[in-house]
C-alpha cells in the first residue's frame, strides 16, 4: 500500500488524513520556526534556509525566505536560485511547491497545495503540486490553487486568483484571473 492509498483509507475509515510521525514533524517545525525563524532579521535569509533545510526543504543558496512566510510541511518545498517567497505567504505545502529560479511570490500571497472533494461524503483530502516557473511573478496577495503551474516569465497581478495553468510570458489578473496579454520582454527574456 503507497503513502497515498494509506491516506485516502484513513481518511475513508474518518481518521487524520496525514500519520501521526507527519503530524509530528509539523509540530516540530512549527515550534522552531516560532522560536528560531519568524523573529529573526529580515537579512538572515541564511539561518531561515538553514533551519527550512534542517526539515527536509530543497533550498538553493540563493534562496530568500521572509522571517513572516508560513511553510506548512518544508519536505514539500523546493526554491531553486534566487526564488523567493515575500513576507506573510502562506505556503500551504500539502503537496510539492516548487518555485523555479528567479520566481518571486510576493507579501500576503497564499500558494494552496490542498483541497478537499466536495462529492465525497467523507470530505477527502486531495492534494496537488504548484510549480512557480523560472522568472514567474505571483503579486501581492494572490492566490494560486492546487495543481498550477504558473508559466516560465508568466505574471500573477496582485489580489488575483487561480486555479488554473498560466501561459508562459503572460499577464493574468482578476477572479478568477484572466489574460491580459503578452509580456513585451524588448529582448530580454524570451
Amino acid at each position: 500500500m503507497t503513502p497515498l492509498d494509506a491516506k485516502q483509507a484513513r481518511s475513508r475509515e474518518g481518521g487524520p488524513s496525514f500519520p501521526l510521525s507527519h503530524r509530528l514533524l509539523r509540530l516540530a517545525w512549527s515550534l522552531t520556526w516560532t522560536l528560531l525563524g519568524r523573529w529573526t532579521p529580515v537579512p538572515f535569509h541564511g539561518w531561515r534556509r538553514f533551519l527550512l533545510c534542517s526539515f527536509g526543504a530543497d533550498l538553493h543558496p540563493t534562496a530568500r525566505v521572509y522571517p513572516t512566510v508560513k511553510v506548512w510541511y518544508p519536505p514539500n518545498l523546493a526554491m531553486r536560485e534566487h526564488a523567493c517567497l515575500g513576507p506573510d505567504v502562506n505556503c500551504y505545502c500539502m503537496d510539492r511547491i516548487e518555485l523555479g529560479p528567479y520566481a518571486v511570490v510576493s507579501q500576503g500571497t497564499y500558494l494552496c497545495g490542498g483541497s478537499h472533494d466536495v462529492d465525497d461524503p467523507h470530505f477527502q483530502l486531495i492534494t496537488k503540486p504548484i510549480l512557480i516557473g523560472c522568472n514567474a511573478w505571483v503579486a501581492a496577495q494572490a492566490f494560486v490553487g492546487p495543481g498550477v503551474t504558473v508559466g516560465e516569465g508568466a505574471v500573477l497581478g496582485a489580489r488575483s486568483v487561480t486555479v488554473k495553468n498560466l501561459e508562459p510570458y503572460t499577464i493574468y489578473a482578476g477572479n478568477p484571473a484572466k489574460l491580459l496579454r503578452k509580456r513585451k520582454l524588448d529582448g530580454a527574456g524570451a
